[in-house]
Order: C-alpha cells, then sequence, then structure tokens
C-alpha cells in the first residue's frame, strides 16, 4: 500500500535514501482513481526499494503548489531528494515500471 504523505512528512520521506514516487491525486478525480489499482501495484511490486507515495491535493496544499501540479493525476519521481521526472495523467503500468527501474 502507498504511503500517505502530506505537508508535515514529505522532507522526511525524501531524507530516507530511496528513490521515491509520489501520485498528486484527488478523490473526486476520475483518471485518479483509474490509476490507483497501478499505483497499488506498483507499490507491492517495488516494496524495500522504492518509496510509492499519494499526495490527497486538497489535503496538503504547499507540495502542489512547490512542484506546480496543475493537472491530476501528476506522478513525480525523486531520487536523492531532488525530482528527476515527472508524468501526467493516465499511463500504462510499463511506463513506470521502466523509470524506476531506471532509479534503482
Amino acid at each position: 500500500m502507498a504511503q500517505v504523505i502530506n505537508d508535515s512528512n514529505f522532507a522526511e520521506i525524501l531524507a530516507g535514501g530511496k528513490p521515491v514516487l509520489v501520485d498528486f491525486w484527488a478523490t473526486w478525480c476520475g483518471p485518479c482513481r483509474a490509476m490507483a489499482p497501478v499505483v497499488d501495484e506498483l507499490s507491492a511490486e517495488f516494496e524495500g526499494r522504492v518509496v510509492v507515495a499519494k499526495c490527497d491535493v486538497d489535503e496538503a496544499s504547499q507540495l502542489p503548489a512547490q512542484y506546480g501540479i496543475r493537472n491530476i493525476p501528476t506522478f513525480i519521481f525523486f531520487k536523492d531528494g531532488q525530482m528527476v521526472d515527472r508524468l501526467v495523467g493516465v499511463n500504462p503500468k510499463s511506463v513506470f515500471v521502466e523509470k524506476l527501474n531506471a532509479l534503482l
């Protein structure tokens, strides 16, 4: 299961030393709901190697603004605490697997 992140615990997750995938989403977003099973599968498949996290844009105000989230779902990939890649919208699981493997 993906970790829930917010404005207060995000820095701690980035500092954990593992690559991080953050899903910026909202409960009312249809494409976000469509991607939820993929995010859960990625979390299980990369457990222990990658932190997969979800950020509800309605509950966290600073993070979406800090990373310029204009459309959801938006997925941001971090390595060594720095943003290295971004995907917007519905994407096939294979694209995520390729990007996450490249971070390992």
